[in-house]
C-alpha cells in the first residue's frame, strides 16, 4: 500500500535531487530513507528512480507516483485547512514586516497563495529601513516579522523557516576571484556594499568581520539589491547576500560568489510571531506555506530541524 509518508519522500527527493538532502529535509538517516524507498519499490515491483543519476532522474513509474503525490498532498492540506476553518473561523489579521530586505521575491508568491486559501484574513505590510519591526510586533502593531536576527523579547516566538548561506559577491575580474573562499582579512582593503541598516543587523559584520576584529576600508549603502549587484559587477566593492538571492546573478555570469570562510556562514531565517497568536490556524498555515514554497523554489536553502 502506498502511504502518505511515501508520497512526501518522493516530493522531497524531487525537490532536493539527492538522497542525502531528501533525508535531511525529512529528518531521517540516509539509510532509513533508502530502506523506505526500496520497500516501496519492492511492493510495486518496479524502480522509481535511476540510481546514481546526476541530476536524479525518475522512471516513468516514479513520475506517475509524483503526480499522485502532488494531487493527494494538496488535497490533504486543503482538508486540514478546511477543518481548522470550521473549528476556529476564517477571520483574522496578519500584518507583516520584513527585516530581510531581499525576501520580497519569495514572500509575495507565498502571500498570493495564502490569499486564495484564506480570503477573509486581512493582510498588510509595514516596513522601511528605519522601521523597528520586532518592538512593533511585541506591541501588537504588526503580527509577523521575517528576520534573521532574533532578539529575546517577552511574548515573541521565533519559528525557523530555513537556513541559507551568506555568500560574498565579487566582480568576475576581481583579484579575490582566485581564492576558493574568503577570510575576513581579505576584505580589509575592500568597500563593502550593504543595505542602510545598523551593522549589528548585517550578517557580514555579525558573523564574519566583527568576530575577527576586521573592518573594511569603506562601507557604501544601497536600498536596492539590484543596485548592490551592479556596483559589485562594475568593481565598486563587494557585498554579502543570501545564496538564493545571488544565484540568479551568478547564472547570468554578472558576478562571482565566494563563501565566507572554508565552512561558509549559514544564518537562519525566522518568522517572529506573538506567543498568543502562534497556534492560530491562519498563522500556522502561512508558516507552512512559506516553508514549503522556500524549500521548493529557493536555490541552496536548507530545512532547519
Amino acid at each position: 500500500m502506498i502511504e502518505i509518508r511515501h508520497l512526501k519522500t518522493l516530493i522531497a527527493l524531487r525537490e532536493t535531487g539527492s538522497l542525502v538532502e531528501a533525508a535531511e529535509r525529512l529528518f531521517l538517516t540516509q539509510s532509513a530513507l533508502s530502506h523506505q524507498l526500496k520497500e516501496l519499490e519492492n511492493r510495486l515491483d518496479c524502480e522509481l528512480f535511476v540510481r546514481k543519476s546526476r541530476p536524479l532522474r525518475f522512471t516513468e513509474a516514479g513520475k506517475r507516483l509524483l503526480q499522485l503525490a502532488d494531487d493527494v498532498l494538496a488535497k490533504v492540506s486543503e482538508a486540514e485547512r478546511d477543518v481548522q476553518k470550521l473549528l476556529h473561523g476564517e477571520a483574522g489579521r496578519l500584518y507583516m514586516a520584513i527585516e530581510c530586505h531581499s525576501c520580497f521575491n519569495w514572500l509575495m508568491p507565498t502571500v498570493d497563495l495564502y490569499r486564495n486559501q484564506w480570503p477573509a484574513i486581512e493582510l498588510d505590510f509595514s516596513g522601511g529601513f528605519m522601521f523597528e519591526p520586532l518592538p512593533a510586533l511585541a506591541q501588537g502593531e504588526v503580527d509577523l516579522v521575517i528576520t534573521s536576527d532574533p532578539q529575546p523579547i517577552k511574548g515573541v516566538e521565533y519559528v525557523a523557516l530555513f537556513s541559507y548561506e551568506m555568500q560574498i559577491a565579487i566582480a568576475n575580474q576581481h583579484p579575490l576571484h582566485a581564492k576558493r573562499f574568503l577570510q575576513p582579512e581579505d576584505l580589509a582593503d575592500q568597500t563593502v556594499i550593504t543595505y542602510p541598516v545598523e551593522r549589528s543587523r548585517l550578517d557580514i559584520f555579525k558573523y564574519f568581520l566583527d568576530p575577527a576584529g576586521v573592518a573594511p576600508a569603506g562601507v557604501r549603502t544601497s536600498e536596492l539589491t539590484l543596485m548592490m549587484v551592479q556596483l559589485v559587477a562594475s568593481g565598486r566593492g563587494v557585498c554579502a547576500l543570501p545564496n538564493w538571492v545571488l544565484a540568479e546573478y551568478v547564472n547570468q555570469a554578472l558576478i562571482s560568489v565566494r563563501s565566507a570562510g572554508e565552512q561558509g556562514v549559514w544564518p537562519t531565517l525566522y518568522a517572529a510571531v506573538r506567543e498568543e497568536q502562534l497556534s492560530a490556524p491562519f498563522v500556522q498555515d502561512f508558516l507552512k506555506l512559506a516553508k514549503a514554497h522556500c524549500l521548493k523554489n529557493l536555490s541552496g536553502v536548507k530545512q532547519v530541524a
